[in-house]
């Protein structure tokens, strides 16, 4: 297991059950590196949508358990916030809320000349995600798929 992977995994441990206590919803955790600096992010939703409240309650909460873990050899920045309107469709119960609904995708490797696909999704298991688009059903291996969020036009 990568330090990545370690780091996300223990924060999820730790957190889920504070989140879980204040009525929201884990989305997603990170642990990235964007310019040179660390950052653990960690995403949480409710019905109505997460507020800074909601968020600085949580941080604070976490805060106290980070310092007192300290399992993050290297120096970051914690930020807790909402996922937002292009929330990412990663797990099992993302996918059941977006059925029947237009969905965006984005794959690591040209499909049919592109990389961008659009359609409402049909269905979804452990290996692959189907939509139907302009040409019909089309599926794809979860695999292949670098990022699936809800289409909003703009």
């Amino acid at each position: 297991m990568s330090k990545r992977d370690t780091y996300e995994a223990k924060t999820e441990e730790l957190i889920a059950p504070i989140i879980a206590q204040n009525g929201f919803e884990l989305v997603d955790i990170e642990y990235v590196k964007e310019a040179g600096t660390w950052y653990l992010r960690i995403y949480m939703d409710k019905p109505g949508g997460i507020t800074i409240d909601d968020c600085e309650l949580v941080s604070r909460a976490f805060s106290e358990i980070l310092d007192q873990e300290d399992y993050i050899e290297d120096s970051y920045i914690m930020e807790v916030s909402s996922p937002g309107l292009l929330r990412p469709i990663k797990k099992d119960k993302d996918f059941e809320r977006n059925l029947e609904k237009e969905i965006e995708i984005k794959t690591y490797r040209m499909i049919d000349k592109t990389k961008d696909f659009v359609g409402v999704l049909k269905s979804y298991d452990k290996d692959s995600i189907t939509i139907e688009d302009e040409s019909g059903p089309r599926t794809f291996l979860r695999s292949d798929l670098a990022l699936v969020r809800p289409y909003i036009e703009f």
